[in-house]
């Protein structure tokens, strides 16, 4: 006998399905299907192949920064920093097998192709006896650059990483004449931190897969036992399970049980996992000089009761929450500003009857990587500065929202928050996900564990 919540669930259902469809016959929709198959743990390249993988696109980044200072009529791009206080445009620079600058390192890019020909870009100084002033002295009084860029903004991180004393030191070494041609012009920093390399997508690629088949693991009966596992127990797996796949992380992970009152925190919550609850996932890992942030959900079903499945309610909030990253994706192209396509897609949500917050990202060399931010969590109408950057061709972005839902079977309404990193496809012009994206609840079966598999389950201590 059908109930009245069940009607108007199944009445919501058909109209949501209506205006989706609908909306797919007007735009190709940019997302992908839930891979039908598993992932699996991808096995990188050895360390020393990674180092030369990851030089080589170091290296064809680099021959770019004359086109880049051209673009942005700059001669040349001031660089200082010393061991433990890079600038942030160092990590995107360097060499693979470097930690740290040495001493003090200055680095000099140009456009130089007369005075400079033939000489390395960028010209580079490791010093600490005071050699590299004079030198760099003469290197500008040859070269002559009417406009000298320094990562001096107050702003923006990936043009603002030159330190105050390095900075000082510049003014005192270089004198007023060379300083009074400095600038600031941030978008350097942030274009080629931005800019993929060919190549670099098929590892990028094993590394989303790699992420799926952890949180796969993670939110099965082979690692939760309802009753026992809590999710800080998820949580400190995932850290352990990335040290014996040879990756790290840019954050810890981030595991909670989803309630009407909880959202994301630069924490999960303490609960121990039990069967009915909604659990949701926040992390990414890091390696090859990548990194790749997703959030999943999972169910763990009512086996003591005989469910065999997520209730409806839950599976629609999941499919909401997928039409919010078709929205963000068809509406995403590079000219327009993070705030134009905020605004476009709260536009549209408004129109199809979707409540939810998007807050997606740049994502690459960086977890929050530079480039233009399209809502933040607590700005979620307006960014000042980074959502009035322009959304930049060929780059990485993290599709990070969430969707509101009621979910009759529980009375409630909850957030359904996904992400999942995204790239610009030059020859289909569309945005992709790179793996692929979740539509469907990851189900955690506690009848399907295998009894002589318990060392994979935390156990709470009493």
């Amino acid at each position: 006998m059908f109930t009245k919540n069940m009607i108007l669930l199944q009445l919501a259902e058909s109209l949501f399905a209506l205006v989706v469809l609908a909306s797919t016959l007007v735009h190709v929709t940019s997302a992908q299907l839930h891979p039908t198959s598993l992932a699996e743990y991808v096995r990188l390249p050895s360390l020393r192949e990674q180092a030369a993988i990851q030089d080589g696109w170091r290296d064809e980044r680099l021959s770019r920064i004359p086109g880049l200072l051209n673009k942005y009529r700059i001669q040349a791009w001031l660089m200082s920093q010393r061991e433990y206080a890079e600038d942030t445009l160092w990590w995107s620079v360097k060499g693979a097998t470097e930690y740290a600058p040495h001493r003090r390192t200055v680095l000099l890019f140009h456009t130089n192709t007369s005075s400079l020909a033939g000489q390395p870009n960028p010209l580079r100084w490791v010093d600490n006896t005071g050699a590299v002033w004079p030198e760099l002295r003469n290197i500008l009084t040859s070269y002559n650059p009417r406009r000298i860029a320094l990562n001096t903004d107050r702003d923006v991180a990936f043009g603002g990483g030159l330190h105050v004393g390095e900075y000082e030191a510049l003014a005192e070494e270089l004198g007023e004449d060379w300083m009074e041609r400095t600038v600031n012009e941030p978008m350097l920093g942030i274009e080629h931190v931005a800019t993929r390399v060919p190549g670099q997508l098929q590892y990028y690629r094993d590394l989303q897969e790699t992420t799926w088949a952890l949180i796969e693991e993670a939110f099965s009966e082979r690692v939760i036992t309802p009753g026992v596992t809590t999710t800080e127990d998820v949580e400190w797996w995932y850290r352990e399970k990335m040290l014996l796949l040879n990756v790290t992380t840019w954050n810890h992970p981030r595991v909670s049980v989803i309630t009407p009152e909880s959202f994301p925190g630069w924490s999960g919550t303490q609960d121990v996992i039990r069967e009915g609850d909604l659990l949701h996932v926040d992390f990414g890992i890091t390696a090859m000089g990548l990194n790749t942030d997703v959030q999943h959900m999972a169910y763990v079903l009512r086996t003591s009761e005989g469910e065999t499945d997520a209730p409806v309610g839950l599976k629609e909030g999941v499919r909401r929450a997928n039409r919010m990253q078709d929205i963000v994706l068809e509406r995403m192209r590079a000219g327009k500003t993070g705030n134009d396509v905020l605004k476009e897609c709260l536009d549209q949500m408004k129109v199809e009857g979707i409540e939810g917050q998007i807050y997606s990202h740049p994502i690459g060399d960086w977890g929050h990587s530079a480039g233009a931010v399209i809502g933040f969590t607590n700005l979620p109408e307006y960014v000042p500065v980074l959502g009035e950057l322009p959304i930049l061709p060929n780059t990485y972005y993290s599709i990070e929202l969430y969707a509101y839902s009621f979910v009759p079977e529980r009375n409630e309404t909850l957030r359904f928050r996904l992400e999942e990193n995204a790239y610009w496809d030059e020859l289909d012009e569309r945005w992709k996900f790179v793996y692929g994206r979740q539509e469907r609840l990851h189900l955690i079966n506690a009848t399907a564990a295998h009894p002589t598999q318990p060392a994979l389950a935390f156990v709470v201590q009493p």
